[in-house]
């Protein structure tokens, strides 16, 4: 398996970090050999934070070897495509064909997620269709020249973009989300619907809150969907998302990522919500919740350091002290 590290963007604006201390935690990461990413966060109006193309940028120069990516791109629907792939194909040019763009269709329920929507002029609804066709005219432009583009919310003329993304492809990768709590499927991976679209569209797929065996159902549909479709699904990549403390004391560990979570997200999130999210308490405790996923064809966590306390710690004892026991031989 490999591991990386999703930055806490959104704690510069709650007072959990500042901008040097994320920067110095990536060039901790770029020098620590067991990871292998670094992931930002990326809303709009909703859970604000630092956006995430312009930290990725400035990652990207400060960075020569980590995968970097969004965790997910959350704004992907309301962005206008044409300018983001512009962008995006950018940032792959300075990080030296680094990117991953993990996209997803954001939005929520609520006035706050319908405010956000309204105020950039797309109906709720729309966004998951909005999301797949702004992948299509990603590809379009990366792909092509002086060919037109027709779509159902998008149509223009022979344009040529430059630059194009260094990789080719340059990977597109979706989130499904697992059963939440109130539907009483934790752990049990995306509805049938999204894993097929997964297997149809992306070239890979960002989860959270899954089961070894829920990861295990939804990677094989996945899979399934793509060879059906007559895609080579063999480079298919995937990754899985989680939050994660380390203490001495579990309940110690508990109360730290509970306490930074609530605040965070701004909710109130149950002990069995938090245990399903990640690995959270003593170093062999989290071992062996990673461990779970040997064979279930995970390839990979990134992890979201839950504490109010100091981030370098958590990420010390990560690589010190529960990497090695997961890549112990059993």
């Amino acid at each position: 398996m490999k591991f990386g590290i999703t930055l806490a963007n959104r704690g510069i604006l709650l007072g959990l970090s500042t901008v040097p201390k994320l920067l110095a935690l990536t060039d901790a990461i770029e020098a620590n050999p067991a990871l292998d990413s670094v992931w930002v966060g990326d809303a709009l109006f909703v859970n604000q934070r630092l956006d995430a193309l312009t930290l990725l940028g400035a990652i990207a120069g400060r960075t020569s070897r980590v995968r970097l990516g969004p965790a997910c791109m959350g704004t992907f629907a309301l962005r206008d495509p044409r300018v983001f792939a512009y962008e995006w194909a950018s940032l792959d040019v300075i990080s030296g064909g680094r990117t991953i763009l993990c996209v997803c269709s954001g939005g929520g329920s609520g006035p706050a997620w319908n405010a956000e929507t309204e105020a950039m002029g797309i109906p709720p609804a729309e966004r998951r269709k909005r999301m797949i066709e702004n992948i299509h005219v990603l590809r379009h432009l990366w792909t092509t020249n002086e060919v037109p583009f027709e779509g159902t919310y998008l149509r223009f003329g022979p344009v040529t973009m430059l630059p194009k993304p260094l990789q080719s492809p340059c990977p597109i990768w979706l989130t499904t989300n697992a059963g939440r709590l109130d539907s009483n499927q934790v752990g049990a991976g995306g509805s049938d619907f999204s894993l097929r679209r997964v297997g149809r569209v992306a070239d890979g797929w960002m989860t959270h809150s899954v089961t070894p065996e829920g990861f295990r159902r939804s990677l094989s549909l996945i899979e399934e969907t793509g060879r059906a479709a007559g895609r080579d699904m063999a480079a298919f990549g995937n990754i899985v998302t989680a939050v994660l403390n380390i203490q001495d004391d579990a309940e110690v560990a508990m109360a730290d990522a509970k306490q930074y979570l609530d605040l965070y997200y701004g909710a109130d999130y149950s002990r069995e919500r938090l245990d399903a999210w990640g690995p959270i308490g003593t170093p062999a405790q989290c071992a062996a919740w990673i461990r779970r996923f040997a064979g279930s064809g995970c390839q990979g966590f990134t992890f979201r350091l839950a504490t109010r306390g100091d981030a370098m710690t958590q990420l010390r004892r990560l690589t010190e002290e529960v990497l090695p026991l997961v890549q112990a031989p059993s």
